[in-house]
């Protein structure tokens, strides 16, 4: 829906006339449900005012009326095309309250699990940047390597796009050896996939021309925006919660940050792929590490915490009664206030969580890295195309969950 506007200058000058333009909440090219109010001159956008709550479901306070087992599936619906490292910054949240120290096999697990989030998410992002500048092969080439990784998911925890993977703790199961071969699998195939799709972009003419300089924005202004992840490190900043923060024994891995330095769409589209070829190179040193490692091992030893198995449920007292007391919320929670944030493929996903010893957390938020940056989006698009402002919301990798939790 368009809306002309007369703008009535001083007599003697020129009517000049511009267009209000809603792109969005329904328009397919905004890859989700939010709105952008623009206001182009013929084909330049002159200004652009975003909207958020189109997707609003109140997660924070649905979460604050859930055992803290019940709140993973929330984070699913936060940024789904990477759910695993939602559940599992949520579990490393829950652990750090309660004090919990997990196995190093269940560290290079979930590792293996968060790596593989990132290279759907980056691929997904990545391979839409294409399609929205009329490069429809690489997107194809790519995205049957999302469907591998689900297959992983669905091995491990019979779920694909909202997995609620693991558990606070570990996993609920250990991971069969189907599993480790889609794996295999996933790392013998994968990367000539990529160099195939590098080739067919990074020195292509046509999308080198339709992403440099578009959508730029300095370190400075990246940084006083809040931005963190890729869309930050494509600036020049080499932020990374992995290797400021560790977690999950990321410290026992080598891998390196990749940086940009313009900031712009492009250089958001090769930081990416470099961070998936970095995933890449964790995944393997994971799968190594886990060599010599307890194969039976997949879980912390924190019964009052950790579901027990069905068959123990139904045959040992005790575990009947750690099964009854989690899922009537009776266990004890600490009181306490912290904050933990793990490096989800868009950003610092950062969980804020205050608990008064109750059932569930007294107060809980979530801090979302689309909804953090999404409020420069019309800064960046400001003086450009019409076709540019698509091009930089996929770049972006705007996520409507994340917009409005």
């Amino acid at each position: 829906m368009s809306e002309q506007q007369h703008i009535h200058l001083p007599q003697g000058s020129v009517e000049k006339q511009t267009t209000t333009l809603n792109l969005g909440p329904t328009h397919p090219a905004t890859h989700g449900v939010f709105q952008n109010i623009l206001e182009i001159d013929g084909e330049r956008v002159m200004s652009a005012e975003s909207t958020v709550g189109y997707i609003h479901r109140a997660f924070e306070k649905i979460a604050e009326r859930r055992p803290y087992y019940q709140i993973t599936p929330l984070t699913d619906r936060l940024n789904y095309c990477s759910s695993p490292i939602n559940n599992m910054g949520w579990h490393l949240t829950v652990e750090k309250l309660l004090g919990i120290q997990t196995p190093k096999r269940v560290d290079y697990l979930r590792v293996i699990i968060m790596e593989l989030a990132r290279i759907t998410d980056h691929l997904i992002c990545n391979g839409v940047v294409g399609v929205d500048t009329g490069a429809f092969t690489g997107f194809l080439y790519l995205m049957q390597f999302r469907e591998l990784a689900y297959e992983i998911y669905e091995e491990v925890c019979g779920s694909r796009l909202t997995t609620n993977i693991g558990r606070i703790g570990g996993f609920e199961r250990n991971f069969t050896p189907v599993a480790f071969q889609k794996i295999e699998k996933f790392l013998a195939e994968y990367p000539k996939a990529l160099k195939e799709f590098e080739t067919l972009m990074t020195r292509n003419r046509i999308f080198v021309d339709r992403t440099t300089g578009v959508g730029a924005i300095s370190a400075e202004r990246a940084m006083n925006y809040g931005f963190t992840g890729p869309n930050l490190r494509a600036a020049g900043v080499d932020y990374d919660v992995r290797v400021a923060h560790p977690y999950s024994s990321y410290e026992d891995f080598d891998f390196t940050i990749p940086v940009g330095s313009t900031g712009d769409c492009y250089d958001r589209y090769l930081v990416r792929n470099a961070e998936m070829w970095q995933s890449l190179s964790i995944i393997r040193q994971a799968m190594d590490k886990l060599k010599g490692l307890p194969e039976d091992v997949y879980h912390a030893d924190v019964p009052a915490y950790y579901l027990p198995e069905k068959q123990d449920v139904y045959n040992k007292m005790e575990a009947l009664i750690y099964h009854f007391k989690i899922i009537m919320g009776e266990s004890d929670i600490l009181p306490g206030e912290l904050y933990n944030a793990v490096e989800g493929a868009n950003g610092e996903l950062g969980f804020y969580l205050i608990s008064d010893g109750g059932r569930s957390p007294y107060r809980l938020h979530f801090r979302r890295p689309c909804f953090i940056y999404y409020q420069a989006y019309p800064e960046l698009v400001k003086g450009a195309m019409l076709s540019d402002a698509i091009i930089c919301l996929s770049s972006l990798n705007l996520i409507a969950g994340e917009l409005d939790a």
